[in-house]
């Protein structure tokens, strides 16, 4: 079976390598959309201004990224003092590209919204957040959280999704599809309009791709994450173990 991966090859193949020994199959990567920053004029649009704010949460490190970028381009000098909450403790160790970690006050959760707040709780009640998101998004889910607990802040979009031109790809050599995020099936039916992808067994990683599919009609094969099924390499295994 020839499988493809809508995202980049990760630095570690392990997984997969062991999942091509295992069942004789191959796995293959190709990003079907790219994640950009948004432009100073982009954000300037949505009229926030970064110096008022004394505390930033990031999901994401592409929103790290793009707001030191920002901030690089409208020549906002990031304080000392700026306080940073982050979803994970990955996340929160990718500051480290850009300020000193040991010397900056860096919180992280456990990947819940609601870990975050818990961070902030009695203690952090009193600063201006930003709440950064991306252009797709849905207002976040911590912004519910933060609205519950009476917290100043304000959300903002820092990065947009980009969809790519697939038409390289022979979807015709492949049997089964691993999908992320909505706008890998965006790419898709913009490169291949007309392509049934029924045809293809589809593996769902994450809930917004699920819903898309069915949205469409389109029943993923399997869908991630589950306790069961905690990373894609694990899906693609629970999919060729059915064949």
């Amino acid at each position: 079976m020839k499988i493809l991966v809508s995202q980049k090859a990760p630095s570690n193949l392990n997984a997969f390598k062991a999942l091509e020994d295992k069942y004789g199959a191959t796995v293959e990567f190709h990003p079907f959309f790219l994640i950009e920053p948004l432009s100073a004029k982009e954000f300037r649009s949505q009229r926030i201004n970064l110096p008022d704010y004394t505390a930033i949460v990031f999901s994401s490190r592409h929103a790290i990224d793009a707001y030191f970028k920002l901030c690089e381009e409208m020549r906002f000098k990031v304080p000392e003092t700026m306080k940073y909450f982050c979803t994970t403790e990955l996340v929160a160790l990718y500051l480290q590209k850009h300020v000193v970690y040991r010397k900056r006050k860096i919180f992280f959760g456990d990947g819940t919204p609601a870990s975050v707040v818990a961070l902030i709780g009695p203690k952090h009640k009193g600063e201006k957040f930003l709440i950064t998101t991306s252009a797709e998004s849905n207002t976040p889910p911590v912004a519910a959280l933060f609205e519950k607990a009476g917290l100043d802040y304000t959300v903002s979009v820092l990065v947009k999704s980009v969809t790519q031109d697939l038409s390289d790809i022979k979807l015709d050599d492949y049997n089964a599809l691993v999908l992320y995020n909505p706008y890998d099936l965006k790419s898709l039916r913009s490169s291949f309009p007309e392509f049934d992808l029924s045809k293809l067994a589809l593996v769902s990683y994450g809930r917004g791709i699920a819903a898309a599919l069915k949205n469409e009609g389109l029943t993923p094969a399997v869908e991630g994450p589950t306790p069961e099924i905690q990373s894609a390499a694990k899906a693609i295994d629970v999919l060729l173990s059915s064949k």
